[in-house]
């Protein structure tokens, strides 16, 4: 699923958690960050402000990322050129695509909000052979608005995201937990127990305290 890449970028045991072994927990800000989305994703409700048309839980995919899942939102800005524009069944006319995502929180130091706009828009090109440059996300807590261009850099990071995440769950094999600041605020923090000394340490301690030495 498309969503997992955000979940990837901030932790990839916590995305094999979730999206391998099927083990998902709410806590306090993924609640809230549910409640938000429930108000923003409505897909009959289309929004018209002046020429401006935003289209909600629009669906989409992606055949070279391998991704599937909803943008959360999708402007529709008029445009006087059929360049980097499209045409909507509902709409006459040329527009240029301009996907949004909404955030629960506060902008991040990491790059992981910006992957999963990237990615949405990446589906939304191969779906529609256009080119998008920019996007947003919408930050609730400080409720503001940041876009930014979408650079080769980004896209590069992202391909390489998706590539990573297939090539994971293909093998199965679960990434190990490291233990960082922000496992605070993971609703699996109890489940992955990042704290826990690994298996090396593990037999180690065994070693010295259990089992006896034979001759």
């Amino acid at each position: 699923m498309l969503s997992g890449i955000q979940h990837y970028v901030f932790c990839p045991h916590q995305w094999a958690m979730i999206h391998i072994e099927q083990i998902w927990d709410d806590n306090r800000l993924t609640a809230e960050g549910q409640i938000m989305h429930n108000n923003a994703d409505n897909p009959a409700y289309r929004q018209k402000n002046g020429d401006l048309i935003t289209l909600r839980r629009v669906a989409i995919a992606s055949a070279s990322l391998g991704l599937y899942g909803f943008s959360d939102a999708v402007e529709l800005i008029p445009s006087t050129t059929s360049e980097r524009s499209v045409i909507h069944p509902s709409y006459p006319g040329y527009w240029r695509m301009h996907p949004i995502e909404y955030k629960h929180g506060r902008p991040k130091p990491d790059l992981r909000d910006k992957v999963q706009v990237v990615a949405q828009a990446i589906c939304l090109e191969g779906m529609f052979q256009t080119v998008i440059s920019e996007c947003s996300i919408y930050y609730g807590d400080s409720n503001s608005r940041i876009t930014f261009e979408i650079d080769n850099e980004i896209r590069a990071f992202t391909v390489e995201c998706a590539i990573e995440m297939h090539r994971i769950f293909d093998a199965g094999i679960i990434p190990a937990s490291i233990y960082k600041p922000h496992c605070r605020n993971c609703s699996l923090f109890h489940e992955c127990m990042p704290k826990t000394p690994s298996q090396t340490a593990v037999n180690n301690y065994l070693k010295t305290n259990l089992y006896e030495e034979t001759s």
